[in-house]
């Protein structure tokens, strides 16, 4: 076998970033690559802000109806929810096609303790598909996102789309942006907890969530919902942990928060973003949560996780 070379194979996953200045920039960059995929063939999704959203189906004219259009403002609120339920979703429908996929899950009002997710979810991208024939291109309005936003972007993304050119990321480092953003969070001081030490003290814990959260405002049925994702957190804890766990809420601002905290590692960093089969029994707590929540923001280490669950309040 000497002197043959073997190639190591090319994974068919692309992940382009397009910065963008202004509505004539955006559409140059994108309408070529959707426009193309559909004279492929290729099943084409858009997830991107409603406004954003208008904008490319007004340029596409009729071709629009061959497009999933998908407003990311809404189905990727929290940004925990995009690779299974917007990527995932629309990818997983087609496993023996090229799939195009324009999804921009960053934008100018984006809080700042919404960002973090963000930019992880970025990151995981790149894990979730890699090995697949899909290309997701996510735009970023570099004239208003700020400096820190568009330096991520170049870490969490290997190729760079910019000014018509296309050109490789020489500051491709997702693991790094996953670990940056992976910031300790903590609850106020002061703010009511209960403790979960058994399986017996479940029934206990979401009356003590219940019980807040309609003081605090949250609709009847979201509070429903926030006992169920409570409930998930502190079983997984109970499952996955000798210490059990800690549940405080507080409201911040518009949302109402509540908190998880064990002693546990969450070591896989897609946890919660996998899609789970119809006959898959048990394993589904966290991407349940993601489903659920406006917000899920996750700070984990050896020493313990903390896992901040929003729910908007209206």
């Amino acid at each position: 076998m000497c002197g043959v070379t073997v190639s190591a194979p090319v994974d068919p996953f692309v992940h382009p970033v397009l910065f963008y200045r202004g509505d004539g920039e955006y559409l140059d960059g994108l309408l070529p690559f959707i426009q193309e995929g559909l004279d492929q063939g290729a099943p084409v999704a858009v997830a991107v802000p409603g406004g954003r959203l208008a904008l490319l189906s007004g340029a596409l004219g009729a071709a629009a109806r061959e497009v999933r259009m998908i407003d990311m403002a809404e189905a990727g609120r929290n940004p925990g929810r995009i690779i299974p339920g917007v990527l995932r979703d629309f990818a997983d429908r087609y496993p023996d096609r090229a799939v195009r996929i324009v999804g921009e899950p960053v934008w100018p009002s984006r809080t700042e303790t919404e960002y973090p997710a963000c930019a992880q979810h970025e990151a995981l991208i790149n894990l979730s598909f890699t090995g697949r024939d899909v290309t997701i291109v996510c735009p970023y309005d570099a004239a208003r996102l700020d400096d820190g936003i568009l330096k991520d972007a170049w870490a969490t993304h290997p190729t760079v789309w910019e000014s018509g050119e296309a050109r490789t990321s020489e500051y491709f480092a997702p693991e790094r942006v996953i670990a940056d953003h992976n910031h300790r969070i903590r609850a106020p001081t002061g703010s009511p907890g209960y403790t979960v030490d058994t399986y017996a003290d479940l029934a206990a814990a979401r009356r003590f969530v219940a019980g807040h959260a309609g003081e605090r405002g949250l609709s009847a049925d979201r509070v429903s919902e926030l006992r169920l994702m409570i409930n998930e957190l502190a079983t997984n804890s109970l499952a996955h942990t000798s210490g059990g766990c800690t549940v405080r809420i507080w409201r911040a601002g518009a949302d109402l928060v509540c908190e998880v905290r064990d002693g546990g590692h969450l070591t896989d960093p897609l946890a919660g973003r996998r899609p789970s089969p119809p006959d898959w029994i048990g394993g589904r707590g966290l991407l349940l949560v993601n489903q659920l929540a406006d917000l899920v923001r996750t700070h984990t280490s050896p020493t313990g996780t903390t896992i901040h669950v929003h729910c908007r309040l209206s």
